[in-house]
């Protein structure tokens, strides 16, 4: 399976995991460091703490959804010359400083 974009995700600014967009559609896995913390939470509900990785066809709904909506959404597609049907790109540039507890960065931190 070929990686194409990475995104690294953040749980109240821990790295928490990889979400991967590659040649067979979208996988997440935790990090086992983080899965071994003590705090350790999960990203979402429909993805709980598991050592296996997930996979899924279409990025997965907890990812979309912290996609911008609306205006919003037109503003960082127009900013960033990004295509509103590029749901992994626009997640990598407008999910880096979420409202909630998840946050998503291109590189490692």
């Amino acid at each position: 399976m070929d990686t194409f974009r990475t995104a690294y995700v953040y749980v109240r600014n821990v790295f928490a995991g990889k979400l991967c967009e590659t040649d067979e559609g979208y996988s997440f896995t935790y990090d086992l460091q983080y899965l071994n913390s003590e705090t350790a939470s999960a990203v979402s509900l429909t993805l709980p703490l598991s050592e296996k990785p997930y996979t899924s066809k279409g990025l997965f709904p907890f990812f979309d959804g912290l996609i911008p909506e609306g205006w919003l959404l037109g503003v960082v597609s127009r900013n960033w010359k990004i295509d509103v049907k590029d749901r992994f790109g626009l997640l990598l540039v407008a999910c880096k400083d979420g409202i909630g507890n998840v946050t998503i960065k291109e590189a490692r931190i």
